[in-house]
């Protein structure tokens, strides 16, 4: 693992990729060619796009920067080394946040002095279900509120409630991700936004 991080993140001369043709080119070319012709150097550009958007994405799971750092360039080289499984299907980006989001969430629940108290109303029923949670009621909330209330629920709630509306990542596209029916994902957004307006108004 070290050899890969010293090999393809942390001492690649990023200046020498950059103004070339090479980093004007797509993200999936960009990976067929590393994937298929094991250029390896080529990841500094895709490291480049992305690395202040995945750290802020795991800054919200977790409570120090260093942490967020630690959480980002591991990310990465799991990304590497899943490259070979990303397929044109879906986007990059969206690839990428959605493996990001699921490690953040790993992380979290083997932590278990970070793990997050979960409520202790159960929901699954779909009965408690029938009010339903436009989007309207999230774009409402007050921020420090809804920040507030992202902290407090389960990190699987919040990993589907930030990739659609924070990243708005497609229900096709998460379906595809997560590799669950887009039916599920609709009801997994569902339950959570009903969480979340709980979790709110609780706070309020």
């Amino acid at each position: 693992m070290t050899t890969l991080c010293n090999s393809v993140i942390f001492k690649m001369h990023r200046s020498k990729l950059a103004n070339t043709k090479t980093d004007k080119e797509s993200d999936f070319e960009i990976v067929k060619r590393i994937v298929n012709y094991k250029e390896k150097n080529l990841y500094a550009i895709i490291y480049d796009r992305y690395a202040d958007l995945i750290y802020h994405r795991c800054y919200s799971f977790c409570d120090t920067d260093a942490e967020a750092k630690d959480l980002t360039q591991d990310i990465f080289i799991k990304a590497y080394l899943k490259l070979h499984t990303f397929t044109e299907n879906v986007s990059f980006k969206s690839w990428l946040y959605t493996l990001a989001y699921r490690f953040c969430v790993n992380y979290i629940n083997r932590n278990k002095a970070k793990r997050i108290e979960k409520l202790s109303e159960n929901i699954d029923n779909i009965n408690e279900l029938k009010i339903e949670i436009s989007d309207e009621n999230l774009y409402s909330m007050r921020v420090s509120g809804l920040e507030k209330a992202l902290n407090l629920i389960t990190p699987e709630d919040r990993m589907i409630l930030l990739l659609k509306y924070r990243d708005d990542v497609a229900i096709k596209e998460l379906a595809e991700n997560l590799k669950i029916g887009e039916s599920a994902v609709k009801m997994r957004l569902k339950r959570a936004k009903y969480r979340l307006v709980d979790m709110y108004k609780s706070n309020l």
